[in-house]
């Protein structure tokens, strides 16, 4: 397994010293700060990595969770029914998802299913690495994943790609998009559809899924100082999935196993209105957003509706802004008042140990006050106050700075406070009699710091980072089976969780022609001196991208290297778990693509080139090899 990925990774690094970066201009952020205004990587002390558009058309990204995988810090858990991200070893429902500015988790299940995001064209997206509870309250333990799609003005004109491959797997994306006058808009449709593959070890059953998503995103500008803009996106899953058997009669007692006629149905509608104004020339800046997340999910046995849920959140926001200058030291100082209400309703037809909706509300209030020396240095202080109606008020913070030693090499460091509340299952219970709630839960809190130094090398053409981390969680919630009966409950740990960790990266182009980058994480996760399940010590990645001059061509390979993990299996019938090792694995992807004309252009990719056999959950094994072609349109 691992001379795959020594051998690997010596042909993808090769060139490395000889690449050459992107000279267009500093990469930028938004999600670093609530001031709407996009800031330069290289002014935030926050550990940041940007996926630009290039980077996932390059690696053909369909499945957004798959290029995650290439992200520092990164640890992807994927089964046919939920596919989880956990972020410097954090759980996967602390980890907050924004679409668009939206927030995406589904308020029933408290996190977000990445297996349901299929990539956009032109979109990038940017991942928050570290405790943000500071400026977006609960949720953001371990950090915040942020997915934008390109507006109209940022990539007019009309695309389409239809493409086909094993598995019956087909998939097309049609997007419109165009600027006129003070008014540009973006609309985007895209279906994915597969027959899918047996996902229990010794099964047979094929799993299908159809995805289906469209999204439109409009901005107008009436008057210079005056902007308006809407996002709407639609998602629909419908997949088979297979259960765990749970049968003392049955022979795999605790492993996945064949289910037929079991599928499940999920619809996510998000919508966000923001209107921005400008005043003192643009010195001082106000935005007022509305957004809201309405989330639907059911599952059947055949014709027959087996469970359901309905999650529901709103939220108002009002943002502000004052910048001003002394000779090159700039000043920002933003203020953000959040007000929030999550109902999360019952739908399931067997009946559930609570009936009805819950309602919770929450005030959150921000300051944030950031320093910028010209092009050399940035700080940023940031304290938020959140006012809740179920759980006990908290208060959170944030300090970070980045600091330009000399040309070419970068210092970095910051510390913080985060806060995840209890969600509905742990709150009021699963079915009745076989998993208790605890009314009682306090909220989860987490302290960390990290450190890191980032240098550019040979002109600039390579980039090498490496940043060091340590979190410590308090009031950890997880499930107890007390005897006698066993009975599953939620309780808060009296121990700590810790982690600590180093994630190293490297970036580099080699004119036109040679572009590799490449990521590191190791990672150590502790509860009370146990490691913890689906935190592999060792995860890495190397990506490798030859263009023909003039673009007119690309072959891309991709390795990725999951290391060995713990995982907890329900193999006895008192439902007390047992700990299981998964073993490590390595994927490869094989990219290329070739363009006929300004128009046309051919593409095709094999995922898994080896047919690796694999496992992120227990018991689940992933799909082997697959192969797909097809053909991009632009107009």
């Amino acid at each position: 397994m691992r001379s795959y990925l020594l051998t690997l990774t010596a042909l993808c690094a090769a060139p490395a010293l000889a690449q050459s970066a992107d000279d267009s201009g500093p990469d930028v952020v938004v999600t670093a700060t609530r001031s709407g205004e996009p800031t330069p990587i290289r002014d935030v002390g926050a550990s940041i990595t940007l996926l630009s558009p290039e980077t996932l058309t390059d690696r053909q990204t369909r499945s957004v969770a798959d290029i995650l995988r290439d992200v520092p810090g990164v640890a992807v858990n994927r089964t046919t029914g939920l596919t989880q991200l956990r972020l410097r070893g954090s759980e996967a429902n602390q980890l907050l998802v924004l679409i668009d500015g939206i927030e995406a988790s589904d308020p029933f299940l408290s996190e977000f299913d990445f297996g349901s995001l299929v990539a956009d064209e032109n979109a990038r997206i940017e991942v928050l690495r570290g405790q943000q509870s500071a400026l977006y309250g609960s949720d953001a333990i371990g950090g915040v994943v942020h997915y934008i799609t390109a507006s109209g003005r940022e990539a007019p004109g009309f695309s389409a790609r239809v493409e086909g491959g094993t598995q019956a797997t087909a998939n097309a994306m049609l997007r419109a998009a165009g600027v006129a006058g003070d008014f540009d808009y973006a609309a985007t449709g895209t279906l994915l559809t597969t027959d899918g593959a047996p996902d229990a070890r010794k099964g047979t059953r094929d799993l299908g899924s159809d995805t289906v998503s469209a999204a439109l995103k409009l901005n107008w500008s009436p008057l210079p100082n005056f902007r308006l803009g809407a996002v709407g996106r639609f998602t629909d899953v419908a997949r088979d999935f297979n259960d765990q058997n749970f049968s003392v009669a049955g022979p795999s007692f605790g492993l996945v196993v064949d289910s037929p006629g079991v599928r499940s149905h999920n619809r996510n509608w998000n919508g966000l209105l923001r209107a921005e104004l400008d005043t003192l020339g643009g010195r001082w800046t106000h935005a007022v957003t509305g957004q809201f997340t309405d989330a639907r999910r059911d599952t059947f046995a055949f014709d027959d509706r087996t469970s359901g849920s309905q999650g529901e959140r709103l939220k108002g926001s009002y943002e502000t802004a004052l910048r001003f200058d002394t000779g090159s030291i700039r000043h920002r100082v933003t203020f953000a008042l959040d007000l929030e209400r999550e109902r999360f309703r019952n739908r399931d037809p067997n009946g559930f140990a609570f009936n009805g909706r819950r309602e919770v509300k929450n005030t959150g209030l921000v300051g944030q006050y950031e320093l910028f020396f010209g092009d050399r240095a940035g700080l940023s202080a940031s304290v938020r106050r959140d006012d809740n109606s179920l759980f006990a008020n908290t208060t959170t913070y944030r300090v970070q700075g980045s600091y330009a030693v000399l040309d070419g090499t970068r210092l970095h460091a910051a510390a913080g406070s985060g806060v995840k509340n209890p969600n509905l299952f742990e709150l009021y219970g699963f079915i009745d009699g076989r998993f208790l709630g605890n009314p009682d839960l306090k909220p989860e809190k987490s302290e960390g710091w990290e450190a890191g130094v980032e240098q550019r090398l040979f002109g600039d053409r390579v980039t090498v980072g490496a940043t060091y981390f340590e979190n410590v969680l308090d009031d950890e919630i997880y499930t107890d089976f007390p005897p006698p009966l066993f009975t599953p409950t939620s309780l808060n740990r009296a121990t700590k969780s810790r982690q600590h960790g180093v994630e190293a990266a490297l970036a580099a182009r080699f004119g036109e022609a040679w572009r590799v980058d490449a990521a590191y994480t190791y990672l150590k996760a502790r509860e009370n001196g146990v490691t913890e399940v689906r935190r592999p010590k060792h995860i890495a990645s190397v990506s490798t991208t030859w263009s023909a001059p003039g673009d007119t061509a690309s072959v891309t390979l991709v390795g990725r290297y999951n290391g060995r993990q713990l995982d907890q299996a329900f193999l006895d019938p008192s439902f007390v778990p047992t700990i299981v090792r998964l073993d490590d694995y390595v994927l490869v992807n094989l990219n290329a693509r070739a363009r006929l004309s300004d128009r046309f252009e051919l593409f095709g990719r094999v995922e898994n080139l080896f047919d690796e056999r694999y496992e992120d959950v227990f018991s689940f094994v992933n799909p082997g090899r697959t192969a797909v072609a097809g053909v991009r349109v632009r107009l």
